[in-house]
């Protein structure tokens, strides 16, 4: 699997990165903001939304959080309880249908990550083009089997893993025989500069070895762009990212998504890092040949000589330019002793034609 396609659109190597706006919970509670979004992640750059279909009381355990000590999570800067909270964030699933339609209009793919089973059958009824596996739902081999069941691409995201959970993970979905998107991230989701040094781009490669033909990938929640030039520097070609029109509003996504201006200017900056990625063999570029005259040195006279006169290394000087028919720094050998068959002037190159 070299690539892949989400809908009509392929994604590998030699495609351009696929970019994910995660909408996820900044809609707060409003359709027209949700649709807002589309459109703007649309204009920004974006490849496809995502959204996350849950129900607080299908993915969170209220006993279990109100029991368990969370002083040094993100979470307990909520003004609610973490099920109150995800009770408020949660997508009203009458809204999908509509969304998926302006999805379309504005030209992105439409997908999410379902969090039940209920939420699974919902989108495959729609024919979304692909599934998201948050990272929390990496053991959950039920749901990825489920998810498999339409044979739709699937992106794994494998944040707070290890190799045995992607590895658990990726086989249902190698065995089902899935189009896979192997993401890296890290979910802390502080927002704090110090998350940099736990990105671990370089897990990339280890992806990669291990499983030669996945796509690979980077979710993540870090500030700027940074994470994802490295990330297409190291092979990723599917990045998400969370989404939202201002990262100052309350709410538990705003402040570590990106905003439009953000998020327009981490696709260009990828894009010209595409180009100059380029080729994977060196050769001369086109834009060089004339550098190869103008920048490399070759034999030169150092005075006037005569004709006959079989040439010594101290008749000679390497200076630029370097003419196509000149004598390399490294061919010398090949006139040493030999006689030019004219007159010759200080300053002009030697070539093997002006030997006898």
């Amino acid at each position: 699997m070299k690539d892949f396609q989400v809908d009509k659109k392929k994604i590998g190597l030699n495609h351009p990165t696929y970019f994910i706006a995660d909408i996820a919970a900044n809609h707060d509670g409003d359709l027209s903001k949700a649709i807002d979004l589309i459109y703007l992640s649309a204009e920004a750059g974006a490849d496809a939304v995502k959204f996350q279909h849950f129900k607080a009381e299908n993915i969170v355990s209220d006993y279990g959080f109100k029991n368990l000590n969370t002083k040094s999570s993100h979470q307990s800067n909520w003004k609610k309880s973490v099920f109150d909270t995800y009770k408020d964030a949660s997508l009203p699933r009458e809204w999908t249908e509509e969304l998926q339609k302006i999805s379309n209009k504005a030209g992105v793919h439409f997908f999410s990550a379902p969090y039940d089973f209920e939420a699974v059958n919902l989108l495959d009824d729609l024919n979304v083009p692909a599934h998201k596996v948050g990272s929390g739902d990496i053991t959950w081999i039920e749901i990825i089997r489920r998810m498999c069941k339409r044979k739709i691409p699937i992106f794994l995201a494998t944040g707070a893993s290890n190799i045995e959970d992607v590895k658990r993970a990726m086989n249902i979905i190698e065995t089902e025989q899935v189009p896979v998107c192997l993401m890296q991230c890290n979910t802390n989701y502080t927002g704090e500069n110090e998350n940099f040094e736990h990105i671990n781009l370089n897990v990339l490669k280890q992806y990669a070895q291990i499983w030669p033909d996945a796509i690979l990938g980077l979710s993540d929640h870090t500030s700027g762009h940074a994470t994802v030039l490295g990330a297409v520097a190291l092979g990723a070609r599917a990045i998400e990212k969370h989404f939202t029109n201002d990262k100052s509003q309350e709410g538990p996504d705003h402040g570590f998504s990106m905003d439009p201006k953000d998020w327009k200017e981490m696709v260009d900056r990828t894009r010209e890092l595409e180009l100059a990625l380029g080729e994977d063999e060196k050769n001369i570029c086109e834009n060089e040949i004339e550098t190869v005259v103008l920048q490399r040195r070759c034999w030169r006279l150092k005075k006037n000589l005569s004709i006959g006169t079989k040439i010594e290394e101290n008749h000679l000087e390497v200076l630029r330019p370097s003419p196509l028919d000149s004598i390399k720094p490294y061919e010398i050998r090949k006139v040493l002793g030999k006689k030019i068959n004219k007159d010759m002037l200080k300053g002009q190159h030697i070539s093997i034609k002006d030997f006898e």
